[in-house]
């Protein structure tokens, strides 16, 4: 959320932004909402104050004076009975345009509609070179009997998958192998809840634009997160935390949820868009400096980038553009690993810097030295996320007989298997 004296001192920039990222939001009716938010409140505090006046001369004043100072209160009073609920509605119509409206973009974010206009920085890894026809990852899943998405079809609906023997194996050997890097680079791990109040949602930025994509269960008033960065984020919702703690870096590991409404038929084979998955998730609390924000979003990065040397998968990390970047984020890189059966390379990973616009919606505040109160940056990396990762690491390692062999950092979490062999 941005601050709303920045929005009425730079009206400009925001509507650029709102533009830039693609979205639809009317500044002009927030700026409108906001002025008749402070004059009905400036308003309805008169009244108060009159009200409280005319309480304490009431009681004082001469006989002949109190009937007129009891009609004067009791118009006062219906007058306040009139502003306080036109103010709430006010405050919810302000409240709700000020939710949706996105953060600026960083200078070197560049402007674009769509994936296509993002910018590649730099590729790690040569795609590999067959000497015969490479299989994709639902051929291999089927040789090797790592998954089943038939049964689970029948009774838990499209895009369902089960992870069967060797394939449930390889997500637990993964996401250890990722809970390791992490933890060797000093953050602190995490298992958090899953369901959470709305307001972690909306303190984290995923309502109310994205409220589509959530699982709900209505008679509880919880929600399914679709990633460990929204409980992550609201360990410490309404906390004022210290600015000699910074940074704070968590690891989170989660199922996750996500209903891909807007996927309708895209991507509906394998294990690319599923709606179940499990992940490693990197969240980042910093003090509210632009130099501090990049040098963490690029150690972040890096993380990622660690997991993937170790699986040996080639990737090339890109510079998302301004309409591939959500309404939170400043500034998002997108790792995209080399995927033989889409022959492309394809998003495994994305890294978000999002300055203090989770914070300011999570109530999340930071005392600095001087003892002044200010609002902590917030970022995000997914540093594993399967069963999306294991396409590339399976036809990546295939072997012309359908096997695959493990990359060496991978065998000691699967109990020394060096080979993935045709059921």
């Amino acid at each position: 959320m941005l601050d709303i004296a920045f929005i009425r001192q730079n009206t400009d920039v925001v509507r650029a932004a709102i533009k830039n990222k693609r979205l639809t939001v009317d500044v002009d009716e927030l700026l409108a909402a906001d002025r008749e938010r402070r004059e009905t409140l400036v308003a309805l505090e008169g009244k108060r104050r009159e009200k409280n006046d005319l309480s304490a001369r009431i009681p004082k004043a001469a006989k002949e004076e109190r009937p007129a100072l009891v009609e004067t209160a009791k118009g006062v009073r219906a007058a306040i009975e009139e502003l306080e609920p036109r103010l709430a509605e006010i405050e919810r119509r302000y409240t709700d345009l000020l939710l949706r409206i996105p953060s600026v973009p960083r200078p070197e974010v560049p402007i674009g509609g769509g994936e296509e206009d993002n910018v590649e920085v730099r590729k790690v890894g040569t795609p590999r070179a067959f000497d015969f026809e490479p299989r994709d990852h639902v051929a291999l899943c089927g040789l090797l009997g790592l998954v089943d998405q038939e049964g689970p079809r029948k009774y838990a609906g499209g895009r369902s998958y089960a992870l069967k023997g060797m394939g449930a194996l390889l997500e637990l050997a993964v996401t250890r192998l990722a809970v390791d890097v992490l933890v060797a680079r000093g953050l602190t791990m995490v298992i958090p809840p899953v369901m959470v109040k709305e307001r972690a949602l909306v303190g984290t930025g995923f309502f109310p634009t994205g409220r589509e994509e959530a699982y709900s269960i209505p008679e509880d008033q919880l929600f399914l997160v679709g990633t460990s960065e929204v409980p992550l984020v609201s360990l410490h919702c309404d906390d004022i935390l210290d600015a000699g703690s910074m940074p704070i870096r968590y690891a989170g590991i989660s199922p996750c949820f996500r209903r891909e409404a807007g996927a309708a038929g895209k991507d509906t084979k394998g294990l690319y868009r599923v709606h179940q998955f499990t992940k490693v998730e990197q969240v980042v609390f910093c003090v509210p400096d632009e130099a501090v924000a990049e040098d963490e979003h690029y150690k972040l990065l890096a993380n990622a980038e660690a997991v993937l040397a170790k699986l040996e998968i080639p990737y090339r990390v890109m510079l998302a553009c301004t309409g591939e970047i959500g309404i939170g984020q400043t500034r998002k890189h997108e790792v995209e690993s080399w995927m033989p059966g889409r022959e492309a390379y394809s998003e495994t990973h994305s890294c978000s810097t999002l300055g203090d616009f989770q914070a300011r919606r999570s109530n999340i505040r930071l005392r600095l030295a001087d003892g002044a109160l200010t609002f902590p940056y917030t970022l995000n990396n997914t540093a594993i996320a399967s069963p999306r990762i294991l396409i590339p690491l399976l036809e990546n390692h295939q072997n012309a007989d359908g096997s695959v062999t493990l990359p060496k950092a991978l065998v000691p979490y699967m109990n020394g298997i060096e080979r993935l062999r045709p059921a």
